[in-house]
């Protein structure tokens, strides 16, 4: 599940406060993100955002002056706070953003959008902006009435419901596309105006109706890259699982000699004989399973699955798919139905099964099986142009695999990223280093030793 920013924009008393977190569940209870963060902006338990604050309070400097505080709070708040959250695989809501700004200095301030997006443009780019809505009047009257009153820096902002209609008709104009949004901050995808001027729970399902639109329609991330959070993650799990012990209930040890995972084969032998295993395996199975199995190990569903096993001690459906992350996110449902299949057909697993229920059955990947776990891991960058290069060389030995998939030059940037996760995996024999270049990755997958 990729990671994202995820903003919540509109004017006071619209219901920002209410949509932050009714996006911040529904993302924590239907997605499989590492965490949901929730923040805001300006930070007013930082000094950047009070010194923004009280620049509004007490108007003592001039639009720009203001503007320039405001940004330097977002620029450090999108770099030293939101971004490393990102790389780990989390998601962050922020209850206002780089769009408050430009409505507020750039188009109610006079100073323009195009000025205001310049002065924060270091800024991390909200990949999506919930735009929310309702008539001033009552948003006015939320403020002077509700809770709201309690932070004292709105009541320099909305004192007039003139004023909140200014601001009302800025958003309007950025947001629907009247004015041109200006680079970067054109790249976010934009929702609403979602209006909450009717009862509470319609304005609920309709967030929770758009939230659920934009995550499933996968979206690519604007300020991460998936491998260098898949690469984090990997780190994370393997510190981790140093830790952990037992499979309880059924003795059964860790994992031990995780040095030496590829347990003294060469890599492609490995990848030959779990597929011959797999493919043995379905050619008994009964054929109401083998609608629902892959015909490939390296297949995204049965590589996340035995790959994540492979370096956490044990795990139940929950915490497997936890353990997952953006790249490797396998659905519940058929997390299940791959789970049933590696332990009732393959025998791959170790499982015990609590009384209370399936749900809660821990599975622990076979020692024998750790070394495709972890190659998996190491080759997930080019898995799909190995999986397609089997295909189109039914009679090349598949030792010769990777070489020529390096050599056709076409796929530098996920041999790359192979040579970086072997680094954290390690090599997986004590007398091979790990590889630094390409033609290291070819001997390391032929078997080369390379002390």
């Amino acid at each position: 599940m990729p990671m994202y920013l995820i903003s919540v924009e509109g004017g006071d008393g619209s219901g920002k406060g209410l949509a932050t977190k009714v996006i911040a569940q529904v993302l924590e209870k239907e997605f499989t993100f590492s965490s949901v963060e929730v923040t805001g902006e300006p930070r007013r338990d930082h000094p950047l955002g009070r010194l923004a604050i009280n620049s509004v309070r007490t108007k003592t400097m001039t639009p720009e002056g203001e503007a320039g505080l405001f940004a330097a709070d977002r620029v450090d708040h999108s770099h030293g706070w939101i971004l490393p959250l990102l790389e780990e695989g989390r998601v962050v809501v922020s209850e206002r953003n780089i769009h408050s700004s430009l409505v507020y200095q750039g188009i109610v301030g006079g100073l323009g959008v195009d000025k205001v997006a310049h002065m924060n443009s270091a800024a991390l780019v909200p990949d999506l902006c919930v735009w929310v809505d309702c008539d001033p009047e009552l948003a006015l009257n939320r403020i002077r009435t509700g809770t709201l009153r309690i932070h004292s820096e709105k009541e320099e902002y909305f004192e007039t419901s003139s004023l909140q209609k200014e601001i009302r008709s800025g958003y309007y104009n950025l947001l629907s596309g009247e004015l041109e949004m200006p680079t970067p901050f054109d790249m976010g995808a934009i929702i609403g105006p979602v209006l909450n001027e009717g009862s509470e729970e319609d304005f609920k399902k309709e967030l929770r109706l758009r939230i659920r639109r934009f995550i499933h329609s996968h979206p690519i991330p604007i300020n991460v890259q998936t491998e260098v959070v898949e690469q984090n993650l990997i780190r994370k799990l393997l510190v981790k699982s140093k830790g952990q012990t037992t499979l309880v209930g059924l003795g059964v040890e860790p994992h031990s000699g995780r040095d030496e995972w590829l347990n003294g084969k060469k890599p492609w032998q490995i990848l030959k004989n779990s597929q011959m295993s797999h493919e043995k395996c379905l050619a008994d199975t009964s054929s109401s399973i083998k609608p629902y199995i892959p015909q490939s190990v390296l297949a995204h569903s049965i590589s996340s699955i035995v790959g994540t096993l492979s370096i956490i001690a044990n795990a139940d459906i929950g915490e497997l798919r936890s353990a997952q992350g953006p790249v490797r996110a396998v659905s519940e449902s058929h997390s299940h139905k791959i789970i049933r299949y590696l332990n009732d057909d393959l025998d791959w697993l170790h499982q015990h099964r609590s009384l209370l229920g399936r749900d809660t059955a821990r599975n622990q990947l076979k020692e024998q099986f750790l070394p495709f776990g972890y190659l998996v891991l190491a080759i997930w960058p080019l898995r799909k142009v190995i999986q397609k290069w089997i295909h189109d060389n039914p009679k090349t030995h598949l030792r010769f695999c990777l070489g020529q998939i390096i050599r056709s030059d076409e796929y530098s940037v996920s041999v790359n990223n192979c040579i970086r996760r072997i680094k954290i995996l390690g090599s997986g024999c004590p007398n091979m280093s790990a590889p630094t270049n390409p033609s290291g990755l070819v001997d390391w997958w032929q078997g080369n030793i390379n002390p």
